[in-house]
């Protein structure tokens, strides 16, 4: 399974950068991919941007990504993950690096997020960010500290 978090959910989103890659790659993998509340929230606060005349089409989005993409539970095995990767990564990425790592079906990460990508390979899991050339994580400080 591959876990997605907020940063890779708003791909689903017109306009946003990346958005052709992102659905390419994702709609034919739909069925093998999970996120948790936190990554809807981070969609659907990214859809309130929008400007009032599209801001109806980009819910339509959120709800079809909410009727399609499965959301896991945080567990406390989450929570304890988080607690140690919120060393080196903000709240919210800690969040969903403790939910990938924690979930058994889990072996990939989706998103756009540099440092959030480094400690999922510190965490053997696969990053995948379709539309950003391989490498692409490395160009922002890595964490001090190895978890």
């Amino acid at each position: 399974m591959i876990y997605v978090d907020g940063s890779a959910l708003m791909r689903f989103l017109p306009g946003v950068r990346y958005y052709d890659e992102w659905v390419a790659w994702a709609l034919p993998r739909l069925s093998e991919l999970v996120t948790t509340q936190l990554g809807l929230t981070e969609l659907r606060q990214a859809a309130e941007l929008y400007p009032r005349e599209t801001k109806s089409q980009a819910f339509e989005i959120v709800e079809q990504v909410k009727a399609r993409v499965p959301a896991i539970r945080f567990s406390d095995a989450n929570v304890s993950v988080s607690t140690h990767a919120a060393a080196v990564l903000k709240p919210f990425a800690a969040l969903h690096i403790g939910a990938a790592v924690t979930h058994p079906d889990v072996d990939t990460v989706a998103t756009y997020d540099a440092e959030l990508a480094r400690v999922a390979v510190l965490y053997q899991l696969k990053v995948v960010t379709p539309g950003m050339p391989d490498g692409w994580e490395e160009g922002v400080a890595r964490p001090q500290v190895s978890i």
